[in-house]
């Protein structure tokens, strides 16, 4: 063929036929003989594309990479294969050592790379094993590359990434109260150990919309410690409770905790990966009241219920009826983002009280007149004086069981 038109009707009869070049500097040399021949760069637009057409029929590449050889051949006349100028290694471990590897791992059950690394080289510097004479000196982070290969991938028994762990109890997912109240935030704080003495836990248990609070103290956080504590802290609230959020701990994520919650109908929800802000209002309580008030110097365990009695009777009084809390009002500005501004300050029961038609949310026996009464029956300064005396007399107390 020397003509266009014999060119196009070429790729006419072979529209449904694909040829592919076997070696790539011979079919690099036809494509130059080939836009030659044809004068390619003095043709018309059309005639370019019956001779791109022949071209991309005869050889099967893709018009960008035609594109590419067309324009090597403008600026060079010639159209050469590119030298590789990547730096090629030697290639240090050979299959029988990826094999090597594989052997070790199936025998000792796939351990961390730190590990595997340290016996390979025992093999050879401590056990004179030959075999392991390149292995010795392999670093830890190649190790992993290698078990990616396909070699060790075909050997290996325990080839398998490491699964979380998966728990069927609780809900992931950030609880919706919609403005009712009866959902809880709870968490744990730790009051800390001292020569291997464990210090007492603090259960704290917050309900999101009217931040009624409930603080109890246990030994541990053992099932046999915790189970009979949060048994005893949901009944202190006024309100049926809906909703129980916690994080992942397996102080409330196991069977016990699930138990109970179903019993009394409290939905279980725990905290989702990478939402920092779904159980922060019990971490905020955690510091503003626990803290605050128990301090972070080491409490034995022995005196959980010596504390247990104070939280009790009198800092969970003062906190629900005495202690104001900021209540956030949502804006949204200019932009469309929500901004929170704490204009509002109520007691826990205040803002219960507050709540339109509260009564169909008390628990049986609970209502509205004796919230009130109980708010009524001390000033909030006297509540918080026998308060801070009662924390007294259990410091007191504390240190004199504590110093010999």
């Amino acid at each position: 063929m020397v003509s266009i038109a014999e060119l196009k009707e070429f790729v006419k009869l072979s529209n449904h036929t694909r040829f592919r070049s076997t070696d790539r500097a011979e079919a690099y040399e036809w494509i130059g003989r080939t836009l030659g021949k044809f004068r390619y760069f003095g043709l018309s637009k059309k005639e370019k594309g019956i001779v791109r057409q022949y071209l991309r029929a005869m050889t099967g590449y893709s018009d960008t990479q035609l594109d590419r050889l067309i324009a090597r051949k403008k600026a060079w006349g010639r159209i050469a294969p590119k030298e590789r100028t990547q730096p090629t290694f030697p290639r240090v471990y050979t299959i029988e050592d990826i094999a090597r590897i594989a052997e070790v791992d199936n025998a000792e059950g796939r351990r961390n790379g730190h590990a595997l690394a340290k016996t390979l080289r025992d093999m050879y510097q401590v056990y004179s094993d030959r075999r392991f004479e390149r292995l010795a000196h392999i670093s830890v982070s190649h190790l992993y590359n290698l078990r990616g290969t396909r070699i060790y991938q075909s050997r290996s028994l325990t080839y398998e990434k490491t699964h979380a762990t998966r728990v069927a109890i609780g809900i992931r997912k950030k609880p919706q109260p919609y403005g009712k109240p009866g959902f809880l935030r709870v968490d744990s704080v730790h009051q800390g150990d001292l020569d291997k003495e464990k210090g007492v836990y603090h259960v704290n248990l917050v309900d999101e919309v009217t931040q009624y609070e409930i603080v109890t103290s246990v030994e541990g956080i053992a099932e046999q410690f915790l189970a009979p504590a949060l048994g005893e802290a949901l009944a202190q609230f006024p309100f049926i409770l809906r909703g129980f959020h916690s994080d992942n701990g397996s102080e409330y994520i196991n069977a016990v905790v699930a138990r109970l919650l179903m019993k009394l109908l409290i939905e279980q929800t725990k905290s989702r990966a990478r939402r920092t802000n779904d159980n922060a209002l019990a971490e905020s309580k955690n510091g503003a009241v626990v803290r605050r008030h128990l301090g972070y110097v080491h409490i034995p365990k022995r005196y959980a219920r010596l504390i247990n009695a104070f939280d009790r009777e009198h800092l969970n009084p003062y906190l629900n009826f005495h202690r104001q809390c900021a209540f956030a009002d949502e804006e949204i500005d200019h932009r469309g983002k929500i901004r929170k501004v704490y204009r509002t300050y109520l007691t826990p029961a205040e803002k219960l009280l507050s709540i339109e038609q509260v009564e169909q949310y008390l628990k049986p026996g609970a209502t509205a007149a004796s919230l009130r009464k109980r708010m009524m029956a001390e000033t909030h300064l006297v509540a918080a004086e026998e308060m801070q005396k009662a924390k007294y007399r259990l410091f007191v107390n504390i240190n004199r069981r504590v110093v010999p």
